[in-house]
């Protein structure tokens, strides 16, 4: 008699996993974005160093008079824009925003105009998947990028005013902050993040653009809007549409921060509100607006072809 096997007996067939579990479509169309636009990382690196140059150049100049402590303190004011650390947060934001707006104009359609969308197409990644990827960039991508290239050019600015204090003989004992580095990073983080979800039916609506128009695409995202302004402006003599889209872009501070306004610049933990933000209907309004947009986006580009 031949020895029971001690090998247990192999199971059937396996059924074959999906392929969309296999490739990870979103994934790989997110790395793809980040390949093949790298404006996302440049444009505020360059902003960055435009900022670190003039600081370090206005430092240099005032070392004669370097015990002046470097304030970091945001008072009442909500546009005390004369703090350094203040101008470089909100310079790099609004760098993020026009590099977003930029981006979104030109994801759809630039694939489009040089006719690479036959080949994207020809792979199995749905319109979905790629819009909601090409979403991804200005709703989380961006917020990050930004927010790290603040936190890296803060600590370079205050390296930078400690070597010239050595160099000058004052000693570090005037290089003070009346408002903790760490604690503006987590408002800067939270204002951002802010921004991103808030700004998030203008992302749609210029991507839905962006995969409609078959030319000037720029001036098919915003004539529209001015031409509501204007015709509001003659009919009814108002200004509410003009209102509305001012405050779609910054609003969401005015809640998030309760500052009861917007404004640019965070201010200490203190006056944080997120309860407010998440409760704001314009939050929850907008992002059904920008799904509806999305959704709309990628219906547009499954009949969309080349230019």
């Amino acid at each position: 008699m031949n020895p029971p096997s001690s090998v247990a007996p192999e199971s059937g067939p396996q059924p074959p996993r999906p392929a969309s579990s296999r490739t990870r479509p979103f994934y790989w169309s997110l790395r793809r974005e980040l390949w093949e636009n790298h404006s996302i990382y440049l444009a505020p690196l360059a902003v960055a160093a435009v900022v670190l140059i003039g600081f370090g150049v206005n430092v240099i100049h005032s070392a004669g008079g370097a015990g002046t402590p470097l304030a970091l303190h945001l008072p009442n004011d909500p546009t005390p824009i004369d703090q350094p650390f203040a101008i470089a947060a909100v310079l790099l934001i609004l760098t993020g925003m026009l590099t977003g707006a930029f981006y979104c104009l030109d994801a759809l359609y630039g694939e489009r105009r040089d006719r690479s969308i036959l080949f994207w197409k020809s792979l199995p990644v749905s319109d979905l998947t790629t819009v909601l990827s090409k979403a991804s960039i200005p709703l989380v991508v961006l917020p990050l990028v930004v927010f790290a290239i603040i936190v890296a050019t803060h600590v370079a600015m205050l390296l930078l005013n400690a070597a010239v204090l050595l160099a000058s003989g004052v000693g570090l004992g005037t290089l003070r902050t009346h408002t903790p580095l760490v604690e503006l990073w987590v408002a800067l983080l939270y204002g951002v993040t802010v921004l991103a979800l808030w700004q998030a039916p203008i992302w749609g609506w210029l991507l839905l653009v962006s995969a409609w128009a078959r030319r000037a695409v720029f001036l098919w995202a915003s004539l529209p809007l001015i031409a509501v302004c204007i015709l509001e402006k003659i009919a009814f003599n108002t200004s509410r549409f003009a209102f509305f889209l001012g405050y779609r872009f910054a609003g969401g501070l005015a809640h998030a921060f309760g500052t009861g306004r917007p404004c640019c610049i965070p201010h200490p933990l203190t006056s944080l509100t997120p309860g407010n933000f998440l409760s704001a209907p314009g939050l929850w309004t907008g992002l059904v607006v920008a799904a509806i947009f999305l959704a709309a986006a990628a219906r547009v580009r499954r009949y969309r072809g080349p230019i």
